[in-house]
C-alpha cells in the first residue's frame, strides 16, 4: 500500500500524538509499504495558525529512512501525494482529507483524543464526516457511537508501547520512595492537582522525593523540594526517571490514552492515576494501578501514601502492571492497522 499520514503541523517539541504516528509509519515501511508523513508549515495555538519558516529537527523520535517526510506550505491538495490511503490525524486535518479527490486514497481519520479547547461543536462535527474513523481507546469508541458515528465507520485499535525502549532496568523491589510525574501547562493534564497531591503525601511521608519532567521551563508552581527535568532525553526518561521511581502519578482530567503512564508501567512503576478515560485501558483499579476521580488531589494523595506505606502492595501493583502492559505492543497494533487499511482500500 501507499499510505499518507496528514499531521497538524511541524512538531516544535516532543509530542505523544506525533510519536504514535511516526511509530506506525516506521512499522508500516518495515512491512514493505510506502509511507509519507505530511507536515504543514504551521502549528495551531488557541485555534490560530502559527507559521514556521524552517522544518524542525526531530531528534526525540527515530524515523525510518524509508519514511518520506514532507514539509509542505499548507495542506492544499496539490502538496499531497497520490496514495491508496490518506489519514487525517487531528480535527482540522479531517476537513482537508474530506475534500481531497479520490486520487489521494481512501479516507481515514485517526483519533487519539477528544479535546474541546477549539470548540466542542467544531471538533464533534469532524467525527461525523464520511471518513473511516480509527480510535485508540474504548472510551473514544463509545464516544463516537454516542455522537452518532455508525458502527461500520469506527474501528478500535489500541495504542502500543515500544517495549525495546520502555523496559525494566532497575528491579521493582529496589526502588526509592520517588514519584515521577509529567508536568504540563495544559489545564486538562491536571498538573496543579498532581502537585497538590504530592505535597499532601510529603506531609505524611517526609522522606518522599518527587521528580517532574516536561517540555516547558520550570514553573514557579513547582515547589523547590521537587526536582524538575526539562525535555529529558529518551535515555534519561527511561533509565533515570521511570526506572528511578517507585510510583508514577497521572493527574489528568482527560486522556485519549495516556502514553507516559503506560511507558512508566512498562518500566516497573506502580501507577496512581485518575479515571481519565484513556488510562483505564491499562489501569485496572487494585490490580494494575490505583484509580480515583479526576480533580481530586486528596484521593490521589491517599493512594500515593497507601503504596508508599505498603511496599508489598506497591510491588504487586507494579508487577501486575508490568505484565499487563506487555499486551499493548506495536506488532499487534500494526497488524490491526495494516489489516484495517487493506480491508478499506480493497473496497470498490
Amino acid at each position: 500500500m501507499n499510505i499518507t499520514f496528514i499531521l497538524p503541523g511541524y512538531p516544535s517539541e516532543p509530542s505523544g500524538g506525533f510519536r504514535v504516528v511516526y511509530e506506525y509509519a516506521n512499522h508500516l515501511v518495515e512491512r514493505g509499504h510506502e509511507v509519507s508523513v505530511v507536515h504543514p508549515a504551521y502549528t495551531y495555538s488557541s485555534g490560530h495558525p502559527i507559521y514556521r519558516s524552517t522544518s524542525p529537527r526531530i531528534d526525540w523520535q527515530y524515523i525510518h529512512e524509508k519514511v518520506r517526510m514532507i514539509y509542505a506550505p499548507s495542506l492544499d491538495e496539490k502538496y499531497i501525494p497520490d496514495a491508496d490511503a490518506v489519514i487525517a490525524t487531528a480535527w482540522f486535518t479531517a476537513d482537508y482529507v474530506h475534500h481531497y479527490s479520490h486520487r489521494k486514497g481512501k479516507k481515514f481519520y485517526f483519533i487519539q483524543s477528544f479535546v474541546t479547547w477549539y470548540g466542542f461543536d467544531k471538533v464533534k462535527r469532524t467525527w461525523l464526516l464520511p471518513l473511516n474513523k480509527i480510535v485508540i481507546s474504548k472510551w473514544l469508541y463509545q464516544l463516537g457511537l454516542k455522537f452518532g458515528v455508525p458502527v461500520t465507520d469506527i474501528t478500535y485499535i489500541p495504542n502500543a508501547i515500544d517495549h525495546n525502549k520502555f523496559r525494566l532496568i532497575n528491579p521493582i523491589s529496589k526502588r526509592p520512595k520517588t514519584i515521577a510525574m509529567l508536568y504540563s501547562r495544559i489545564r486538562i493534564k491536571g498538573s496543579c492537582d498532581g502537585i497538590k497531591a504530592l505535597q499532601l503525601a510529603k506531609m505524611a511521608i517526609p522522606d518522599l522525593h518527587a521528580v517532574l519532567f516536561g517540555v516547558p521551563k520550570r514553573s514557579t508552581e513547582i515547589p523547590g523540594w521537587m526536582d524538575y527535568i526539562q525535555t529529558p532525553s529518551q535515555e534519561d526518561l527511561v533509565d533515570k526517571i521511570y526506572n528511578g521511581s517507585s510510583i508514577y502519578l497521572c493527574s489528568s482530567w482527560n486522556e485519549g490514552w495516556g502514553l507516559p503512564a503506560s511507558e512508566a508501567m512498562a518500566c516497573g512503576c506502580a501507577v496512581v492515576s485518575t479515571k481519565n478515560g484513556g488510562s483505564e485501558e491499562f489501569c485496572i483499579h487494585n490490580q494494575t494501578a490505583l484509580l480515583s476521580p479526576p480533580k481530586n488531589p486528596d484521593e490521589l494523595a491517599k493512594n500515593l501514601i497507601l503504596l508508599l506505606k505498603n511496599d508489598p502492595l506497591r510491588m504487586k501493583i507494579a508487577e501486575n502492571g508490568l505484565q499487563y502492559i506487555r499486551k499493548f505492543n506495536y506488532n499487534k497494533s500494526t497488524d490491526l492497522m495494516e489489516s484495517h487499511l487493506l480491508s478499506i482500500v480493497k473496497q470498490k
